[in-house]
């Protein structure tokens, strides 16, 4: 790309960094590098002239659309004609035809490179008392998502024969951090259909964990041959008995205490495999399975078999698996955070790639404000997961005008307004609420309109 080395191009990128605190000497400034963005920057293969809506503004405004309230493209339009005026410059279009078409150009791997970059670099960069036990914790679970009914997203994305008529849906697939938050890669496809599940979405995604680290997920990722996959790589793999596919028997195996003992698995028919992958299998993988009886009030579960191949049981104990499942919770709300509190649930781009583009760049937002949140952890001395994301949210989007508006010069007054925000984001914690009781209900009625 011709513009990757200019002068404005990397004025934009060092712009770009200031609005998510990666510059100076605050903690993780260097996840974000110039260096990162300008070699991620060089792999597009698609041809720009110089144009108002380089990539990297394309991509600044992208940001603020998924983070702003409304999500409109005229509210990212207007936002972004705002900064040039501030910045002496000539006055952009208020249509939006010129942002949307810059939009299209913008490749997704650019936006999903830089996405899994973040992830990846502060998970790498967590502190050790972030981690459990000393290992990296993945947790690894599915959702679905929302577009508008265009022929193009019906298309891609079709409804089922036993499914209500409505908007399409997307199953989309997510690797996050136990740490810290941050989305470490995630997956797209149809919501059914042969290879558009969850259990295919996560063997996509193995290649992420590395030995010694630590996958959480639901039951449905509990069979055979994930344990034996995750085996041979030396990762480690704590998840929840599938009832539908084994019961446990705790008179069987080697004891390991009350309600804990090692079992071989036998080899079941596996789906997708040769004969000949399957005979270079082994005929058992052995698994740990510890039995926790939840007492709690209010919790609709009474007990829990966890499965692992954590097979120690004084280095692992029974309790600490069950405390290590329960924080699996926080891959629930991670979920919930993506699409309620940044507006995931339902997507507004009208075609398959944009909408894809547009997962990615909520992703991307997603990982630059956890970052921003792990700086205020980092500096004040908490744990990232004890803060708050909509008040970072919150405090984030009330900076970033005042931050983009200083001038590259005036690094004093961006130093106080980093402190400031810092401070602020580490002021909003999450209340200690044990045990708190919230069900799955929901108290505003629902205006009775015909459907469309």
């Amino acid at each position: 790309m011709a513009l990757c080395n200019s002068v404005r191009t990397r004025r934009q990128v060092r712009f770009l960094r200031r609005q998510f605190l990666q510059e100076g000497e605050l903690p993780f400034a260097d996840l974000l590098s110039q260096e990162a963005i300008l070699r991620t920057l060089a792999e597009i293969e698609v041809a720009w002239n110089d144009r108002i809506y380089t990539p990297l503004m394309t991509l600044w405004v992208f940001l603020g659309q998924v983070l702003s309230a409304d999500h409109s493209c005229r509210g990212a339009v207007a936002r972004f004609l705002a900064y040039r005026l501030s910045q002496g410059q000539r006055a952009c279009s208020l249509k939006t035809g010129a942002y949307c078409q810059a939009r299209k150009r913008l490749p997704v791997d650019f936006v999903a490179n830089m996405a899994r970059l973040i992830g990846r670099r502060l998970e790498d960069q967590a502190e050790q008392k972030w981690l459990w036990k000393g290992h990296h914790v993945y947790m690894f679970d599915g959702t679905t998502t929302l577009m508008p009914d265009t022929a193009e997203n019906r298309a891609a994305y079709p409804l089922t024969f036993n499914q209500k008529e409505g908007l399409p849906l997307a199953r989309v697939a997510a690797v996050f951090s136990l740490s810290c938050g941050v989305i470490l890669d995630l997956a797209t496809a149809r919501y059914a259909g042969k290879g558009q599940g969850e259990v295919t979405l996560f063997r996509q995604l193995a290649s992420l964990f590395s030995q010694g680290d630590v996958v959480l997920a639901d039951c449905l990722m509990c069979n055979w041959r994930n344990f034996y996959e995750l085996n041979e790589r030396d990762v480690h793999f704590v998840t929840r008995l599938n009832k539908a596919l084994r019961k446990a028997d705790f008179r069987k195996g080697t004891s390991l205490g009350k309600d804990d003992h090692l079992v071989r698995w036998p080899k079941p028919q596996i789906r997708g495999v040769g004969r000949a992958a399957q005979r270079a299998m082994p005929r058992y993988v052995t698994v740990r399975e510890a039995r926790v009886y939840i007492t709690t009030p209010g919790f609709r579960t009474k007990q829990v078999v966890i499965v692992t191949n954590l097979l120690d049981s004084l280095k692992y104990t029974k309790e600490d698996l069950a405390d290590l499942y329960r924080q699996r919770w926080n891959n629930e709300l991670d979920l919930r955070t993506v699409k309620s509190e940044m507006g995931m649930e339902c997507l507004r781009c009208k075609t398959p790639e944009l909408v894809r583009k547009e997962i990615w760049v909520h992703a991307l937002a997603y990982n630059l404000i956890r970052t921003v949140m792990a700086q205020a952890a980092t500096k004040y001395g908490f744990l990232p997961r004890t803060i708050s994301f909509k008040g970072a949210l919150q405090t984030l989007e009330a900076f970033r005008p005042i931050i983009a508006t200083v001038g590259k010069h005036d690094a004093s007054t961006r130093e106080i307004l980093y402190e400031h925000l810092l401070k602020a984001i580490s002021l909003h914690r999450v209340a200690d609420r044990p045990n708190r009781f919230e069900p799955r209900r929901i108290k505003r009625r629902h205006k009775h309109y015909v459907p469309l």
